[in-house]
């Protein structure tokens, strides 16, 4: 049958990336407690595509995801991405899994356990043999408003803000220490089950630890400094105000970022 994808284009320009996105596979993944957890992941794939091409075989992503169902980790993802460049001919593979990963919480007084979903994500880019990975966590926190906290008679202003991490890594790096950093890194952490004596404690904890948008990223970046196998990293911060029509947001990036990052 004839190939068309190896036919001639009418502008012979090299595409960067060429794949297939927003497809949802049954994935597992590292879990540091039970050592693996099942999920459902988003997965985006792409290749490079040299001039000379009129385009890529869209087929052969699906084929290399269909013999690939191993447990998520380093090698897993690298011996995946070769395979996808083996299969396309490409000299670059990107790939990224969007996954909710669930951690459980212990209530901090009644001692209930459940379990909180974050979004997460691991992304990667193989070139020439080398692999460059980039894993990342959303988590939500409480924060108090320290200003309104201080000018206030009865209370003061809190909301839910988000804090987000992406970095680049050695070695073998938990999404269970991402989460904490973030967790840890508002004025309470945010829980998905509260007893009457869980809610007054939180909130108790709120109010003694007020946090700016800027404290919070300082806090998450300094934690982020200290993690030996951490190479980079991107922390922001965005507090969804409950007496503004608007967001705060605060941003930190630190260790030595790739130029090409946008995996």
């Amino acid at each position: 049958m004839q190939d068309v994808q190896n036919g001639s284009p009418e502008f012979p320009l090299p595409i960067d990336r060429v794949g297939v996105k927003n497809l949802k596979v049954p994935l597992l993944v590292q879990d540091r407690i039970h050592g693996r957890q099942h999920t459902v992941a988003d997965v985006n794939l792409c290749v490079d595509l040299p001039g000379k091409f009129k385009g890529t075989h869209m087929s052969r992503f699906l084929e290399a995801l269909s013999c690939w169902s191993e447990v998520l980790t380093y090698e897993s993802f690298r011996d995946l991405l070769s395979d996808v460049s083996s299969r396309l001919e490409a000299q670059k593979a990107h790939m990224r899994f969007d996954f909710p990963y669930f951690y459980a919480l212990r209530t901090p007084v009644s001692g209930h356990e459940f379990h909180m979903d974050y979004k997460s994500f691991l992304a990667g880019e193989f070139a020439l043999g080398r692999i460059k990975m980039t894993l990342g966590v959303e988590v939500p926190v409480m924060t108090v408003c320290p200003c309104s906290l201080a000018i206030s008679r009865h209370g003061a202003h809190s909301q839910r803000a988000y804090v987000k991490i992406r970095c680049g890594y050695k070695g073998l790096l938990w999404l269970e220490e991402l989460i904490d950093m973030a967790m840890f890194s508002g004025s309470s952490p945010v829980y998905p089950l509260l007893k009457r004596e869980d809610e007054k404690y939180v909130t108790d904890q709120a109010f003694s630890r007020p946090s700016f948008v800027e404290d919070v990223v300082r806090y998450a970046a300094f934690r982020l400094n200290q993690h030996p196998r951490i190479l980079w990293y991107e922390v922001e911060v965005e507090s969804f105000e409950s007496i503004h029509n608007h967001s705060a947001y605060a941003m930190i990036s630190g260790g030595e970022m790739p130029l090409d990052s946008r995996v």
